[in-house]
């Protein structure tokens, strides 16, 4: 034993110190499967033994010197103490109001300790009773909707669930409170006001139809608190008031490290599942502890070395290497409007509709998908998702849309004025075709699809640069048109109105067809948007729907780049892993295998 780890270091030491001072993330995770694959060679266990303990502690001694980064604890319980999972996540949640809770670390602690009116299944997107006890009747123009609600179910506060509480949950949802720095959904439109019929009883009143009401009682974004939690500010909803929140999910906040480590405890009277599930009662799971794990080495590393269940955001190079070690890849579709770039069309280098046309041409999204990412991750055919509702195949339609033409691109520049620098970036009037870009750091590899992307564009004489700073910083600027010029995004929601919450100027707002003077750059993309969310029927919404994915590729204010899937990897006694319907965790359906 002691001779093998001495030859596993050595490994270690000549495989990495030479690249101690350049190493990125994603070729630590490589090298950390190197040294596994010469632990092979000295024919050590392959998966869960004490030898890839050794090598993770290697690693991890690695890892603290190159950067200083969190390592775990060998001394501590491992992931294989009975009952409960340790859950790596690629960062720590921001905050614990539901409309914000698209953030996926946010909603993967707030779908776990909420119920919502509506059940969806991840599968069908059939909408179910939850809280309710039944759909909600609704008036024929959809802007009334009266729901009866499940007696007895209670807050981890004590304090009960009824109708009274309900209305509060969606008066302040649907409205928001600028006072306390509390938002409106993007999910919820046209909301007007809330009426408690009886105790068990709650109706919801529009100012204009609002079919995408009846899905998004489903969603993370409308997780029912008490009312006490209800009464905090934005800042109260933040880290290191986690103890505080109290919802009637199956799982209660136990425990916080502000910033690092979030523990959920089961619910001992937890009775009110949805009906349409097999499992009832309690969770399985007595104990789910999240930790945000920024480094993919380390998520990596330790749920092969067995420190970890169920880890987030597998880089894609990862996935086959975990297979191998018989850990189970999950990849869940996110459902919505797909993952790629959009165009900020009123800022002035980017209001000449040729320019934008070429920059769609001048990137090869072929070679962005088949060198950075895995089959887990399907080509984008249109705006929004195969499996989203309202998908229309742009590309079949439209092929030249998503096609990688550099002589075009070139000719529509020369058209447009735009002439090469002397470094190669075209010029016009003085100014240089130079570009910012937001990248999200929770989204696989997005300062990799940049890097990629600006290669290809350097060759047309685009330069775009990702803009500087955390999430932060970055969520900050996204609202600046004079900061960001084009957005790296994802929307994640199972509904027609994902298009609407994404791209219109009073929800997300992604391209800034809206701007703070309130005047809006393409009023046409404007009603058909707001058609989507206010039209009664499903019929027009489905066609306005389908006339918005158009308009958006027409006009090139969004390039798609591919199906943005949320990829998990799940340690083998685990079972009963299932996400919500974009993707998010849901504990109360997983069992751990003892032994």
């Amino acid at each position: 034993m002691a001779g093998e780890v001495s030859v596993l270091t050595q490994v270690a030491v000549v495989l990495l110190l030479p690249r101690l001072l350049c190493l990125d993330l994603n070729g630590l995770s490589g090298l950390y499967f190197l040294a596994m694959n010469n632990a092979s060679l000295l024919h050590r266990p392959t998966r869960r033994g004490s030898g890839q303990r050794t090598l993770l502690a290697i690693l991890a001694a690695i890892l603290l010197v190159a950067g200083g980064i969190i390592i775990f604890d060998n001394t501590r319980a491992t992931a294989e103490t009975s009952n409960t999972i340790t859950y790596l996540d690629q960062a720590n949640w921001t905050t614990l109001y539901p409309p914000n809770a698209g953030y996926y670390p946010n909603g993967g602690i707030v779908g776990n300790i909420t119920d919502r009116l509506l059940y969806q299944d991840p599968e069908t997107l059939e909408l179910y009773p939850w809280i309710a006890t039944d759909l909600p009747e609704i008036n024929a123009d959809a802007t009334e909707y009266t729901f009866h609600l499940r007696p007895g179910v209670t807050y981890s506060d004590g304090s009960p669930l009824d109708a009274a509480n309900v209305a509060k949950n969606f008066d302040l949802y649907g409205l928001g409170d600028k006072s306390r720095k509390l938002s409106v959904s993007s999910q919820i439109s046209g909301y007007s006001h809330s009426e408690v019929i009886d105790p068990l009883t709650v109706k919801f009143y529009f100012h204009s139809p609002a079919p995408g009401f009846l899905q998004s009682t489903s969603a993370i974004n409308s997780g029912l608190y008490s009312n006490a939690t209800l009464d905090r500010s934005l800042d109260e909803f933040g880290p290191g008031n986690a103890l505080a929140i109290s919802g009637s999910g199956p799982y209660v906040i136990t425990g916080e490290t502000i910033r690092k480590q979030t523990v959920l405890t089961a619910r001992e009277d937890y009775n009110w599942a949805p009906p349409v599930l097999a499992k009832q009662g309690k969770a399985d799971i007595a104990q789910i502890t999240v930790i945000a794990t920024p480094e993919s080495a380390v998520r990596v590393g330790a749920i092969v070395a067995g420190q970890a269940d169920i880890i987030r955001t597998v880089d894609a190079p990862m996935e086959q290497h975990l297979l191998a070690k018989g850990i189970d890849i999950v990849s869940a579709s996110t459902r919505g409007t797909n993952n790629g770039f959009h165009l900020r069309f009123r800022h002035p280098l980017l209001a000449d509709i040729r320019v934008r046309q070429a920059i769609t041409l001048g990137i090869n999204r072929d070679e962005i998908l088949t060198t950075l990412f895995s089959p887990s991750y399907h080509r984008a055919d249109g705006a929004v998702a195969h499996n989203a509702p309202g998908f229309v195949d742009l590309r079949a339609q439209h092929p030249e849309w998503f096609a990688y033409d550099p002589d075009r691109a070139n000719q529509l520049l020369d058209q447009a004025g735009w002439r090469r620098g002397e470094d190669g970036i075209r010029v016009k009037d003085g100014q240089r075709l130079s570009l910012q870009v937001s990248y999200a750091t929770v989204m696989p590899r997005s300062r990799d699809v940049i890097t990629k992307a600006k290669e290809h564009l350097s060759r047309i004489g685009v330069e775009i640069n990702p803009y500087s700073g955390d999430n932060t910083a970055q969520t900050v600027a996204s609202s600046d048109i004079t900061k960001i010029q084009i957005s790296h995004s994802v929307f994640g929601r199972a509904e027609l109105d994902a298009m609407k919450s994404q791209f219109s100027a009073d929800n997300v707002n992604k391209i800034l067809n809206g701007l703070p003077d309130g005047t809006v750059g393409d009023q046409q993309l404007e009603d058909l948007l707001q058609q989507i969310a206010s039209s009664a029927q499903t019929a027009d919404r489905m066609a306005a729907s389908a006339a918005a994915q158009q308009r958006l590729l027409a006009e090139a204010y969004f390039i798609p780049l591919f199906e943005e899937p949320q990829v998990y990897a799940v340690a083998p006694k685990i079972s009963g892993f299932t996400t919500e319907p974009v993707g998010r965790p849901n504990f109360y359906l997983l069992h751990k295998q003892e032994g």
